[in-house]
């Protein structure tokens, strides 16, 4: 691993990167689907070959990699991640290939699809017997969504504290080389870029939402839709806190031409 990140920085290996993402885009197509609670499951390509092309890809466009292991938080923070990064609704085929390859860093995260009436277009495409089961399926994903970003928070708040006891060390202690500056302040990028990642993609989501609301409403208009408006208020009162959460502040107001989101 620290071989290939050494190659990428060094230039080498960087003419044969579009071919990855050739192999890359083709390969994501006949990869293993998803497995428990929506993560990838196991198998070579999720666990090696997407990884390693990932890292080329992210070095390529200049993000922040760090060859750091990564602690039982981190690695948590990042399944628990994968929800809210996903599109909401399975039948969205294309988007989740281009979120899948986004959350392996093999596309950047402005990759994914921005349009609030993709979920909307998924509902009513299903073969659901009544509007009552269309407006049931919003009404239960917002509360999902709701029920899994309090755990999503609480684990974010413990990595974020880590990275400032990580950055105090590593500025107070003498026993600490110099060449470990770089890949520190890289996994404090990559921590803070997730969590900056899935505020986006909640936010995201809450406008999705919204707009199937409103749209099931005028074609379809029942009782039903009450239940649907409480799950998504009752969402967007429980992401407030979790994208109010003070960060280090990698990412500075300063520096408009930088990336807003990495993915780490």
């Amino acid at each position: 691993m620290m071989l290939l990140l050494r190659r990428m920085r060094s230039g080498a290996g960087r003419g044969s990167l579009q071919w990855a993402l050739a192999v890359a885009l083709s390969a994501a197509g006949c990869a293993p689907g998803s497995g428990d609670f929506g993560r990838p499951r196991p198998g070579i390509w999720n666990d090696t070959i997407a990884p390693s092309i990932g890292l080329g890809s992210a070095i390529a466009r200049g993000e922040a990699v760090s060859y750091f292991h990564m602690t039982d938080d981190e690695e948590q923070l990042r399944d628990r991640a994968w929800r809210f990064v996903m599109p909401a609704h399975e039948r969205n085929v294309f988007e989740r290939q281009v979120s899948d390859l986004a959350y392996a860093r093999i596309l950047p995260a402005a990759a994914q699809s921005s349009n609030i009436s993709d979920y909307h277009r998924s509902l009513i495409s299903g073969s659901f017997r009544s509007q009552a089961s269309r407006y049931n399926r919003l009404a239960e994903d917002a509360h999902a969504d709701r029920l899994l970003i309090g755990p999503f928070r609480g684990n974010a708040a413990r990595v974020v504290a880590a990275d400032r006891i990580r950055m105090k060390t590593l500025e107070a202690s003498p026993l600490v080389p110099p060449d470990q500056n770089d890949p520190a302040l890289a996994r404090v990028i990559e921590n803070e870029g997730l969590i900056l990642w899935v505020c986006e993609r909640v936010a995201f989501r809450l406008e999705s939402y919204r707009y199937a609301l409103a749209n099931l409403v005028v074609e379809m208009p029942a009782r039903d839709a009450v239940r649907a408006e409480r799950s998504i208020m009752a969402l967007e009162a429980e992401a407030g806190p979790l994208c109010k959460l003070p960060l280090i502040g990698t990412f500075r107001s300063d520096e408009p031409s930088r990336p807003v989101v990495y993915k780490g």
